[in-house]
């Protein structure tokens, strides 16, 4: 078996999520359980339209889910802590020795680091659930790990960053060789790129300590899309720039340098909780698309686009308002997996 995690640009047989339900990440009022409610499944027709998508629902949100979602979304039930689909699913690859195989690999998933805050005994049952009912070959790992951190290419090359796959609170015995050989086991990576860090609210209370997919992706083999904090007002302007240049100082699988585009980031700079982490890297490519992150900010949203576009040719570019997500902890892509195509 030669199991490898296809770019996310390559074609998709469908989008799995996960619907929201009562718990932390909610909210405790009735408008701000609305609002996420409302969010998630924006997210969900705007993929819809380019693509299936499966929608996981706890069975108490069963009725919900059902006035919510159109009928052109397939919902499926399993019980849920939380509703982060990316993290918590399987991570699906391809097999390159038997054409037409998938696979899924479960991550062993702790909550993020296992924090006093986080439940998970439900949740880390969802990528076993999710590669079954996608009919993949279940690819179990001993690695605690979450989809959001890790962002490839699709020929070799991985991102990931220092303080989440060598975390004590997710992998306190692992080093970067032993790490580096289960990526290159369960995903095919032959060139994993160790960033330093994340993004600075990141590593607050109800952060993910660091997840990629909050600042760097690679839309095209040899581009890499980074995430720019122009305002030095924000701790995350001098964070940015520190990546940057780490970075500018890295190849791909195939020995090529970077050719880094910069995104910048929209205006603000903080809500009720400290600075913010609105990016417009955390997207989803879907067949013929991209759902980006939007922030109500009409200059800072449309170069966003603009930014997208460019580097995805040839897909249209949606916007959906992604502060509701964000103001939980992450965005677009944190919400979504992507599964994808093969030919049976």
């Amino acid at each position: 078996m030669a199991w490898r995690m296809p770019a996310e640009t390559a074609p998709h047989d469908r989008t799995w999520m996960a619907f929201p339900r009562p718990g932390l990440t909610l909210g405790d009022d009735t408008a701000s359980a609305e609002e996420a409610y409302a969010a998630w499944t924006a997210v969900a027709h705007a993929v819809a339209e380019f693509e299936p998508v499966t929608m996981v629902v706890d069975p108490v949100e069963r009725d919900r889910a059902r006035r919510m979602l159109s009928a052109d979304i397939a919902q499926v039930e399993a019980p849920l802590d939380d509703y982060w689909m990316r993290d918590m699913g399987a991570t699906f690859v391809l097999d390159d020795e038997r054409p037409g195989i998938l696979g899924g690999v479960d991550w062993i998933f702790n909550g993020w680091g296992a924090p006093a805050w986080s439940t998970w005994e439900k949740d880390r049952e969802i990528g076993r659930f999710t590669a079954a009912g996608a009919e993949a070959e279940l690819i179990s790992s001993l690695l605690v790990n979450e989809g959001g951190a890790i962002h490839v290419d699709g020929e070799g090359t991985v991102l990931v960053t220092e303080t989440v796959q060598l975390d004590p609170g997710r992998n306190p015995y692992a080093d970067k060789a032993r790490v580096e050989a289960e990526l290159r086991r369960t995903i095919g990576a032959t060139k994993v790129i160790w960033l330093p860090r994340g993004l600075t609210r990141d590593y607050e209370d109800l952060g993910t300590r660091g997840h990629v997919d909050m600042f760097a992706t690679i839309p095209s083999p040899g581009t890499l899309l980074l995430h720019e904090q122009p305002n030095p007002e924000h701790p995350d302007h001098d964070v940015m720039r520190g990546l940057r240049e780490f970075i500018a100082g890295t190849t791909d699988a195939a020995g090529r340098s970077w050719d880094i585009v910069d995104i910048p980031a929209p205006a603000q700079l903080r809500d009720d909780e400290g600075f913010v982490d609105w990016n417009y890297v955390n997207h989803l490519v879907v067949n013929g698309g991209v759902i980006a992150c939007g922030y109500g900010e009409e200059r800072a949203d449309a170069a966003g686009r603009e930014t997208l576009a460019s580097v995805y040719p040839g897909r249209r570019v949606v916007t959906i308002d992604a502060r509701p997500i964000l103001a939980r902890g992450g965005g677009i892509h944190c919400i979504t997996q992507q599964q994808p195509a093969v030919t049976r």
